[in-house]
């Protein structure tokens, strides 16, 4: 554990935690530390409450893995949707971006990272399987590959186009409006819809 030289435990235990977040450094969560013990105590509470609330009640949905409070999602359950369709991310956050560009009405499939050997993860630590198991029954007529348009991203649209195209099914990926090497969490709304509507066939 890292020492904080004049803290106290408490405090120095809370920048500890808090700089293990994504993106958050020492500095910054030294900053975020001091700026709770500001605030207001019920201010803090209802922070500490949200977080303890989120892990209790947040599970996976059953169908497109994607964070939810009942299984199956909304977005599962949605009649209106394109059932034929199914768009596969990396993570939560690429889902909600596409779903804020309003340019796409079929389903989801949440793969909860990408391949990525030097970080020691395989297809197996992926929700490969349970994307297989929902083109068995052959409904779906494309997937979608909405991977970022990084080296690991690019991999893994690459291992899931030679485990889909032999069922029949057509494999497409979004078009190269994104950036090469961008985020599909960061990108605005235009080039996301833009992407989507432009995708192109997979080949290998």
């Amino acid at each position: 554990m890292t020492s904080y030289s004049g803290l106290s435990g408490p405090m120095a235990r809370l920048i500890e935690e808090l700089s293990k977040l994504p993106g958050i450094g020492p500095k910054s969560a030294q900053r975020l530390a001091y700026h709770l013990l500001r605030v207001p105590e019920d201010q803090a509470r209802d922070l500490a409450a949200a977080i303890t609330e989120m892990k209790a009640r947040s599970t996976l949905c059953a169908v497109c893995q994607n964070i939810t409070e009942t299984s199956p999602c909304a977005l599962c359950r949605d009649v209106g949707r394109d059932s034929t369709k199914i768009c596969v991310v990396a993570e939560p956050l690429d889902l909600l971006a596409l779903e804020r560009a309003r340019g796409y009405r079929g389903l989801y499939h949440v793969l909860h990272g990408v391949i990525s050997p030097m970080d020691g993860i395989g297809p197996e630590q992926l929700k490969v399987r349970e994307l297989l198991m929902r083109l068995q029954d052959g409904g779906v007529q494309e997937v979608i590959m909405a991977t970022n348009p990084t080296v690991e991203g690019e991999a893994t649209a690459m291992y899931l186009h030679r485990l889909i195209a032999p069922l029949g099914i057509k494999v497409t990926r979004l078009a190269r409006g994104l950036p090469a090497g961008a985020d599909l969490e960061y990108a605005d709304e235009v080039t996301l819809s833009r992407a989507m509507e432009n995708r192109q066939e997979v080949t290998m």
